[in-house]
């Protein structure tokens, strides 16, 4: 099972924001191939790196067998697939950095991140949503999802005293408040979606400050769920009510 807790996040919040826009049968399915695919990163990767190293350990064979197993279950009904093809070469960049033992750097992270946000638009797809509406839900939670592994690297850093790329957490944050400001103006996604990624700005001003207080690398991916969960209920609020 993946031990990140940020992981899990980033899985859930595109599938239930979609299910919350447009529930339907289909979009179940497709929440249930996210998963798969989530789940089946983890034991593909210690295959893979096994084989790159030329060895076959017992948890080899082990992890061959789940990653077939999760990859099967993937395979579910899921219509709507050009927004799953748009999250694919994403999805890869973080594939193959698990396969080199890098994937705790920042591109592989936030490839992974914004690969699982595709599981929103094709569910809102899958439930008659326009287009620009779908994928403007994705761009929204790439727009959090960015910021956030930029974030919580740059605070690991600081609290361990190490250089922490603070100008480019806050920037990435500024950005997506922009990019925001752009979805919402289009119609393509709700101005509460903007006051979601500016608080998300002033959590990341306060975190990244002298002010911070130290936490723990697990109490930190907890509070991260936690400010997952209100962007998702922000989100799901401002397109449901039109806000």
């Amino acid at each position: 099972m993946p031990a990140e807790h940020g992981g899990w996040g980033f899985l859930l919040e595109p599938v239930v924001l979609g299910l919350i826009l447009a529930p339907s049968a289909s979009g179940w399915c497709i929440g249930g191939a996210a998963l798969a695919a989530f789940l089946v990163r983890h034991p593909l990767k210690l295959a893979l790196m096994d084989r790159r190293r030329g060895a076959w350990y017992p948890r080899t064979g082990l992890a061959v067998r789940f990653a077939l197993g999760y990859a099967a279950w993937g395979l579910a009904r899921a219509p709507f697939w050009p927004a799953l093809v748009l999250g694919a070469p994403a999805g890869l960049v973080a594939l193959g950095y698990d396969a080199r033992g890098r994937s705790r750097e920042a591109l592989p992270e936030a490839a992974g991140a914004v690969a699982l946000g595709a599981s929103v638009s094709a569910i809102a797809l899958a439930g008659g949503l326009p287009s620009g509406v779908a994928y403007g839900a994705w761009a929204l939670l790439a727009l959090r999802a960015i910021p956030a592994v930029l974030f919580v690297r740059a605070r690991l850093r600081l609290d361990r005293g190490l250089p922490a790329g603070v100008s480019l957490a806050l920037g990435s944050h500024v950005v997506a408040v922009a990019g925001g400001v752009t979805l919402a103006a289009a119609g393509w996604g709700p101005w509460l979606g903007v006051l979601a990624l500016a608080l998300l700005l002033g959590r990341a001003a306060q975190g990244l400050s002298s002010r911070r207080a130290k936490l723990r690398p697990k109490d930190l991916g907890f509070r991260e769920m936690g400010w997952g969960l209100v962007t998702l209920a922000l989100l799901a609020v401002g397109y449901r009510l039109g806000l």
